[in-house]
């Protein structure tokens, strides 16, 4: 297979190295049935080459197989929650993402996922000062730990989106993660916030290799608070609405 070199000479400090620690750190679980990564040849402080991928269109069997290796995937495990490869810093696109290990998802969540991203969306004029009040209270009721559970920290991709799921002719590869410990959930509120092709089928055959907590789909609004709020810090006012919805969401929860 050719290779693929991805260059940018204004890459933020370390960027690419933690791309390549990510992509390893996967790898190790899709040697053991998780999901495909892209294959990592080398990288610098303002490259990263990769095996070069075909992409194809997308079909239900694929979309289920790739739902059964993302929950191997998870399964694989990390160290901690916010637990991150490498030596950092860590990266969610252009953007400097914590990773400070924690035995609380929660306190993890909302202080190195949330609340950071809101607080600079506010600051950009993106978010109204209203909005980040509900964020906070938000935040507050998942810090406190009320809706942590028993699932140890998963191993995520971190950056699940559309634009990261390339399908080719084997199945399903991920690129360009922000991979870190994390509750398994939030892989899959991100891919069912910015949608993917057979979503329907990726969730069903995830849920037949490893079946989520009765009440999942009631949590998603929570664990699409995390990309949301980047996006509302690094892409405008747009998403200011939908972050104050699913902060809501997660105030009205049980």
């Amino acid at each position: 297979m050719s290779t693929f070199r991805k260059e940018r000479p204004d890459a933020p400090a370390g960027s690419f190295e933690a791309e390549a620690a990510g992509l390893r750190w996967l790898a190790e679980a899709a040697a053991q049935g998780g999901a495909d990564v892209v294959l990592v040849h080398g990288a610098g402080p303002a490259w990263i080459a990769l095996d070069r991928l075909a992409p194809v269109r997308p079909t239900a069997d694929a979309a289920r197989a790739f739902g059964a290796a993302l929950a191997r995937t998870h399964a694989a495990g990390a160290p901690a929650f916010g637990w991150a490869p490498g030596t950092g810093p860590w990266y969610i696109g252009r953007q400097e993402l914590a990773c400070t290990p924690s035995d609380s998802w929660g306190a993890f969540y909302a202080e190195q996922r949330v609340l950071p991203y809101a607080r600079r969306a506010r600051d950009r004029g993106h978010l109204g000062a209203d909005g980040l009040a509900v964020v906070e209270l938000a935040c507050a009721r998942v810090a406190s730990g009320a809706l942590d559970d028993d699932e140890p920290p998963a191993r995520l991709h971190g950056d699940l989106w559309n634009g990261n799921v390339v399908w080719t002719r084997t199945g399903v590869v991920l690129i360009d993660p922000a991979a870190h410990g994390g509750h398994r959930e939030t892989d899959l509120a991100m891919l069912q916030l910015f949608g993917l092709p057979e979503l329907d089928q990726v969730l069903a055959g995830y849920e037949a290799e490893a079946p989520l907590r009765p009440g999942w789909r009631r949590r998603v609004p929570l664990h699409q608070l995390h990309p949301l709020a980047v996006h509302a810090a690094s892409h405008g006012a747009s998403y200011g609405a939908p972050l104050v919805a699913a902060a809501q969401s997660t105030l009205d929860l049980g």
